[in-house]
């Protein structure tokens, strides 16, 4: 299959099969109404499984996962299934490229930056410090560009990559102690994946990444002093109130991070144009309902947090912040020049920034500070 021809016609493919779908349902919204009344007898089922790096079932991003899986097999009248296994359950969670790439797994869900050992241009693709929102992150990966060059930094490893989710603007951490100013983040030694982690090391911190599953008993034991993790549903769902004082915001680290789902290419190639076309449906609808899930969501996590458990909210003083933004596009243009596939993700970053960032600025970022 010529990779390069399925992703320069993948937006429109996208479009058209929505627009089939619907049309074929007659306009009806429920995804099994439709699956029933566009396919005919289920041909003998094509099985896959897919890894993840999440806990089975977890808030957003596990269930987000499950989500895609349901949809596959919906849209495809049964005759696509996919099997989903949690963090551990078949494969370590940070071991999910490899299981993808060889075959283990047909699919596999979790986030880029994981991979940056592998694919060093993957810690730009969820996200990056002080970049994107999660409603950005979308308009430049369907319309600017972002699909394309994120399917060629994928391809050399035989691998098909779909935005599956964005967990929106995260939280700054969990910390056992007040951030009063730069000074106070020397030595801390806090879970920190991507590039964000770069940046707390040239500030004198040590990053850690470690597992969603491991961090609470990493956090109360001492093992580290500080993590991030999501935002309120997700951090809840994990307990970490319970093994840390304070709560940071904003997430300067990830304003707007993509999760992923990465597809054996092989595989892909294996199923019929239609099947193909349901997987890409299935990961944009999947997309939608998990940023939407977050949203919904977070807001009531939050209130949790602080009228039931006492949380103690902070946020980052403008110094903190500062120099953080500081030393991330320090690190950001450093990382582009070491790498030319990441200096191609950093290019087309910028150049969609600057095309939006004007607009950003009077429409939505005025209002809500106003609002």
């Amino acid at each position: 299959m010529d990779r390069r021809k399925f992703v320069k016609t993948a937006g429109v493919a996208g479009l058209a099969g929505t627009a089939g779908l619907l049309s074929a349902c007659g306009g009806k919204a429920g995804v099994s109404d439709c699956a029933e009344s566009t396919a005919g007898p289920a041909a003998e089922a094509i099985e896959w499984k897919m890894v993840t790096t999440w806990p089975r079932d977890f808030p957003g991003l596990g269930t987000g996962a499950t989500h895609l899986a349901d949809l596959i097999g919906k849209l495809s009248n049964g005759r696509l299934k996919v099997k989903v296994y949690g963090g551990n359950e078949l494969v370590p969670p940070f071991e999910v490229f490899d299981a993808v790439q060889r075959g283990t797994a047909e699919m596999g869900h979790g986030g880029a930056y994981y991979w940056k050992g592998k694919i060093p241009a993957s810690q730009f693709l969820g996200g990056w410090p002080f970049g994107l929102t999660g409603n950005e992150m979308n308009g430049w990966f369907y319309h600017g560009g972002g699909l394309e060059i994120y399917h060629e930094a994928y391809a050399p490893s035989g691998l098909i990559p779909f935005p599956v989710g964005n967990s929106g603007t995260q939280m700054g951490g969990w910390v056992n102690k007040e951030i009063n100013s730069v000074a106070d983040l020397n030595g801390l030694k806090m879970r920190i994946p991507g590039v964000g982690a770069e940046v707390l090391k040239r500030i004198g911190g040590t990053p850690v990444n470690i597992p969603g599953a491991e961090l609470f008993t990493a956090l109360q034991s001492g093992t580290i002093d500080a993590t991030e993790w999501v935002g309120p549903m997700n951090d809840l769902a994990f307990g970490l109130f319970r093994a840390a004082k304070y709560y940071y915001y904003p997430g300067w680290h990830e304003p707007g991070s993509a999760l992923e789902g990465i597809v054996n290419a092989e595989a892909w190639a294996s199923l019929a144009p239609d099947l193909q076309q349901i997987v890409e449906t299935a990961c944009k609808a999947a997309s939608m309902d998990m940023y939407a899930d977050f949203e919904a969501r977070n807001g009531t996590a939050l209130n949790t947090l602080i009228n039931e458990h006492q949380v103690e909210l902070r946020a980052f003083p403008d110094e903190v912040l500062d120099e953080l933004k500081r030393v991330s596009f320090e690190v950001l243009e450093e990382l582009a020049a070491a790498d030319e596939m990441s200096g191609k993700v950093w290019a087309s970053f910028k150049a969609y920034f600057d095309t939006i960032r004007g607009w950003t600025e009077i429409g939505s970022q005025y209002f809500l500070n106003r609002r």
